[in-house]
């Protein structure tokens, strides 16, 4: 996989743009032990290039999990469909929180659920804590 050093400015306003929140789960980077990434939405060896455009902030686990790719198979629909795309569409579109659950409410949502494993007990179990701690979510999509 091609790296890229993400200039120190430019890594700034994106975490300034997302407000600390991971784009894709909205958990906020105070509420983990691990830094949050800065995600290229197209993968540079997609053709994505390093700059504001077409970048996100991610969670450890979303970023991990969204690796490179760019789609993944809704699992009502068994069809594949484009990931979610921070820079070009609305969170409050494609994802609607349920108690804890982050349910997709489109074939881009629930495939970008499923992929990035958005419900994992794991992380159930964290969006629960928050939600009772006040602190999730912590912003308006």
């Amino acid at each position: 996989m091609a790296r890229s050093r993400i200039p120190a400015p430019l890594r700034r306003s994106v975490i300034e743009r997302a407000r600390g929140c991971c784009e894709y789960c909205l958990l906020h980077q105070d509420d983990t032990d691990f830094a949050h990434h800065v995600d290229h939405v197209i993968a540079l060896k997609h053709g994505g290039r390093t700059e504001e455009e077409n970048l996100a902030l991610a969670c450890m686990e979303c970023n991990l999990r969204k690796g490179p790719d760019l789609a993944a198979i809704d699992p009502v629909e068994g069809v594949l469909e484009p990931l979610f795309n921070p820079r070009l569409q609305r969170w409050s579109e494609h994802f609607s929180l349920m108690n804890a659950s982050l349910l997709g409410k489109t074939p881009t949502g629930r495939a970008t659920a499923a992929l990035l494993r958005m419900n994992d007990p794991a992380r159930l179990l964290e969006r629960q804590r928050l939600i009772l701690a006040g602190r999730y979510p912590r912003t308006n999509r």
